[in-house]
């Protein structure tokens, strides 16, 4: 009997993505179904009981940590996702493997490898592996990659080249060195992500990478204004967030 996996990535191009591969990697496994968020998921786990699952951890909806819940014990599971923490526990605690994207043939090639050598044994209970990520206030790692909209492409961009977002009423502009693109994540959501330590709000509708700054200035008015080391552009700091830099 051919092995079958279910897919649940929010993301449509790594989706794809991560179908293509994997049919690359193991020709012999059969892609039973797809989910775009949580709820899909649940729904097509007990629809098709999967032997493996390909989880991105942050999922509208529902999030891949209540779909690791439901999985556990019952199907082998790959968690695939742009945070980097709790990789170690996740594999003292059971799962198959912990891929990070952006994806490669030759990490995806990895994955199937352990899954294969997995499915040997019945699949792990994860519930210690999910009240540790629980425990932790977000659940997950900090926000390590983005998909980017630039034109009709979705490009992956890390959180280390983002110089500041800057969002609107529906989008949220990712501005790095060489450009910038379009994300459907707004200030409030990306706070919740981003490493505060790196991060900081600078108004209701701007957040600023520390290490973009070249220099803390104020304007004729005496507002704080932000200079950028590779951007031409200012920003201006809000009086609500202009204590932050008093110090610098």
């Amino acid at each position: 009997m051919r092995p079958r996996a279910l897919i649940a990535e929010d993301e449509s191009v790594l989706r794809e993505q991560l179908k293509e591969l994997l049919r690359a990697a193991w020709p012999e496994l059969e892609i039973v179904a797809t989910a775009e968020d949580g709820a899909q998921a649940l729904k097509a786990l007990e629809a098709h009981s999967p032997d493996v699952l390909f989880l991105d951890i942050q999922m509208p909806e529902a999030s891949g940590l209540d779909v690791a819940m439901r999985a556990s014990g019952k199907c082998h599971v790959v968690f695939v996702t742009a945070y980097d923490q709790h990789a170690v526990a996740a594999f003292e605690q059971g799962a198959v493997d912990y891929v990070m994207k952006p994806l490669s043939g030759a990490r995806i090639a990895t994955a199937v490898a352990r899954v294969k050598d997995r499915m040997r044994s019945a699949p792990a209970n994860l519930e210690g592996l999910l009240a540790a990520l629980g425990a932790s206030p977000r659940g997950y790692g900090y926000l390590r990659w983005i998909n980017v909209s630039r034109g009709d492409e979705v490009q992956l961009v890390t959180t280390d080249e983002v110089l500041y977002f800057q969002s609107d009423l529906k989008y949220t502009r990712v501005v790095t060195r060489d450009g910038e693109g379009l994300i459907r994540r707004s200030i409030r959501d990306l706070l919740e992500e981003l490493d505060p330590t790196m991060f900081w709000q600078v108004h209701r509708s701007t957040v600023v990478n520390l290490n973009a700054i070249a220099a803390v200035t104020k304007d004729l008015a005496g507002h704080v204004v932000l200079r950028l080391k590779e951007r031409q552009e200012v920003l201006h700091v809000s009086q609500p967030y202009a204590h932050l830099f008093r110090q610098m």
